[in-house]
């Protein structure tokens, strides 16, 4: 169900290819039902079963994506598995709905030599035509949904709900267990054409509920630290332990199974979740780029072809987040009270040219080549400096399969676009009211305080809107504004077209925590 924006409404909020909401429920005779300060969801979707536990990280969410590219459903990868079998499973673009247990890659025996070297395998390695002929369908077919498992990790999906879709070349997704307190949410950000951010959204939390469980096993097995060891993985983690063999060692001597959301998010547990996202990210990208390169000769485009990831996981009072390209994470945190300001805080780095750290990065990294940026693009193409995909600007193979134009010219050193996220953890305060989550069409239009602000304010002011939806309107009234035309008139231009005035952008606001309120409105829920 599609939440309520404000009573004045614009009538191009239609257009919006993607409008979900969720409120966390509360039932039983004791507990009031928890709402954030100052909103209330009157239509959104609700687990009526369930009773929110009081360490839930978040208390209701809104999302809303619009299109500005004219881009085709024509992922093919994987003999068109993920576009015509996997997708449509995942896709729930104006409501939550609950996830059916499926097989997964979730559900392998990791007590299994054999099941551990296949997963070896997919993450990375080349297996002969042959095989791969012969279980490159079973595969993707068993990828089709998050699964249902059996785990006492906290990310089991038992009363999981997912809503998502697509809008132009950015992909959204949003999963969350009320019952267990916890929310994943995922932006992915496409260019040249929507292929990897679709390839992203049917696998990456796939991944990561794979590596959690993982890190379950290697708890029970063998506890101690679950360090990254992927060849090149370079974490920025805020709480990530200090390599000391000492510290490690005595911190095996008391490691145990994570059974709360104490242990689970206390400083060594931190680390290990950071690591668990960092190697989904990376399986992801290694089979992407594997696939490209089985289709390159029939598909060229395919090496073009990348997205930039914003991956949140919030679970009891900590937020793990995973960034890659230019999309934004902005916290808002202050005291509403008697007139207080909230503070934009960005959880996030910005991976393109114009940041100087990344610049010069490139630079130092090529040393021999005279022009690894040129007119304020990685090799002449790029704005970005790491990204999700995009082959030709990391392997010279993937380059020479383009012709004429579309081929870099002098690729002495690759890669030039990095494939290795930021990362970090953040512990959530009585402070901390909201999170917004935007692609970088969001940001072209607004500074991240006014993105605070804009949410702040519509919220105060409409208890019963979705500030999602009131973000994407406000940047189509700005594009307008820019282009000396009304929004109606901008909203008349086709997809592709309208991408002259603003980018295709998505949005996500999570509200924090279990903010109570007690009204005629939250009462009815």
């Amino acid at each position: 169900m599609i939440m309520e924006g404000s009573d004045d409404a614009p009538v191009y909020s239609s257009e919006l290819c993607v409008s979900f909401g969720y409120q966390c429920n509360v039932t039983g005779p004791s507990i009031p039902p928890i709402v954030p300060e100052g909103l209330d969801f009157l239509n959104s979707t609700m687990i009526r079963d369930s009773c929110l536990k009081m360490s839930s990280s978040f208390s209701c969410l809104s999302g809303a994506a619009l299109s500005a590219n004219a881009t085709l459903a024509n992922t093919n990868l994987c003999n068109g598995l993920i576009g015509e079998e996997i997708l449509p499973n995942l896709d729930s673009p104006n409501s939550f709905r609950r996830l059916a247990s499926s097989p997964s890659l979730s559900r392998l025996d990791f007590t299994s030599s054999s099941s551990y070297s296949s997963f070896t395998t997919l993450g990375g390695s080349t297996p002969g035509d042959n095989d791969l002929a012969e279980n490159e369908r079973n595969f993707w077919k068993c990828m089709s949904a998050p699964t249902r498992t059996e785990s006492s990790t906290f990310l089991n999906t038992i009363d999981a709900q997912m809503a998502g879709g697509a809008a132009g070349e950015d992909r959204v997704q949003a999963v969350c267990s009320e019952e267990n307190g916890w929310l994943f949410c995922g932006i992915y950000d496409g260019f040249n054409g929507r292929d990897a951010a679709d390839f992203l959204a049917s696998t990456l939390y796939e991944n990561i509920c794979l590596y959690l469980q993982m890190l379950e096993w290697h708890k029970k097995k063998q506890p101690g630290s679950f360090k990254s060891t992927l060849e090149g993985e370079n974490v920025t983690c805020q709480n990530a332990l200090p390599d000391d063999p000492d510290h490690l060692n005595s911190k095996m001597e008391q490691a145990k199974l994570p059974n709360s959301v104490e242990e689970l998010t206390n400083e060594n547990y931190s680390s290990d979740i950071i690591s668990c996202l960092n190697r989904a990210l990376a399986q992801a990208e290694s089979e992407f780029m594997y696939m490209v390169e089985q289709e390159m000769e029939d598909r060229p485009d395919l090496v073009s072809v990348g997205s930039c990831v914003l991956a949140i996981l919030l679970y009891g009072d900590h937020i793990y987040i995973q960034n890659l390209g230019d999309s934004r994470a902005i916290l808002a945190t202050g005291t509403i009270q008697e007139g207080g300001v909230l503070k934009a805080i960005q959880l996030t780095e910005t991976h393109t040219v114009d940041n100087l750290s990344e610049c010069n990065k490139v630079l130092a990294d090529h040393p021999d080549d005279p022009s690894p940026i040129i007119y304020g693009r990685v090799k002449g193409k790029l704005k970005l400096t790491r990204a999700f995909g995009v082959g030709y600007l990391k392997k010279s193979k993937m380059n020479d399969v383009l012709m004429g134009i579309l081929r870099v010219r002098n690729l002495c050193s690759p890669p030039y676009v990095y494939n290795h996220p930021f990362t970090m953890s953040h512990k959530v305060s009585d402070k901390d009211q909201f999170v917004v989550l935007g692609s970088d069409g969001l940001f072209d239009f607004f500074r991240n305080d006014e993105v605070v602000k804009l949410v702040h304010l519509f919220i105060q002011n409409n208890p019963s809107g979705d500030p999602a939806k009131h973000l994407v309107e406000q940047l189509v009234q700005r594009a307008a504004d820019n282009a000396g035309f009304s929004a109606e008139d901008l909203m008349s231009i086709p997809a592709g077209r309208r991408r002259k005035y603003h980018d295709d952008v998505t949005v996500i606001v999570v509200i924090l925590g279990n903010k109570q309120r007690t009204s005629a409105a939250s009462a009815s829920l």
